[in-house]
């Protein structure tokens, strides 16, 4: 797949700072500090390639909107409690803690041929900073500084729905279960994710593989 890094990373700026928070620029200089504009979405699956990461990022908000905007008419209350700046924070953002985690390596992977041939790829590490998922995007966040709502850092916390939850921690399901019910932007973050992988980037060979 061929991504186009540049202008990518252009958008994803465009939207970031369209949201005038402060804290913004400093979090877009951490983020280059990091990797994030040339890492890859995940290791093995969507988007497994140089720049993924900002693009998932970006398909990711795309859906937040689409579901937003989708789901207005029907809960006419969501034009008050779920503001457009803050689903472009916590979609935009929710990935971070995946900036330093890939690392290049060369893989085993069978060819059209069914052959086993070296191809390049990433492997996964998290020395740098193992603090989990979506707990560590939020860390990361507030230490560069981003002014952020309860709303939007339970968004990015949960993002991944069930599965970020500690299935033998009763306080993680009730803390879950408990955000979803105060805070409509953490379902729409979660269900614009699982778009964005499952829908807007899987590939015809996903579909071989399936």
């Amino acid at each position: 797949m061929n991504i186009d890094i540049k202008a990518n990373k252009e958008e994803f700026l465009e939207l970031l700072r369209s949201t005038k928070r402060d804290g913004i620029e400093d979090v877009i200089t951490d983020l280059e500090n990091l990797g994030f504009f040339s890492a890859p979405a995940s290791a093995g699956h969507h988007l497994n390639v140089e720049g993924g990461l900002v693009l998932h990022s970006i398909n990711t908000c795309k859906a937040a909107l689409a579901v937003w905007e989708a789901m207005k008419p029907l809960e006419p209350s969501l034009q008050t409690e779920v503001s457009r700046d803050s689903l472009i924070i916590a979609s935009l953002l929710h990935d971070v803690c995946k900036a330093d985690i890939y690392v290049r390596s060369v893989k085993k992977r069978r060819n059209v041929l069914g052959q086993w041939e070296d191809t390049e790829g990433y492997k996964v590490s998290y020395k740098e900073f193992p603090m989990g998922h979506g707990e560590k995007s939020v860390i990361q966040l507030l230490c560069s500084g981003l002014d952020m709502t309860d709303a939007e850092m339970l968004a990015i916390r949960w993002h991944m729905g069930a599965w970020g939850i500690n299935m033998n921690s009763y306080e993680d399901q009730r803390c879950y279960d408990t955000a979803r019910a105060l805070y409509p932007l953490v379902s729409i973050v979660q269900t614009a994710d699982g778009l964005a992988a499952s829908i807007m980037e899987r590939t015809a060979e996903d579909a071989d593989n399936a």
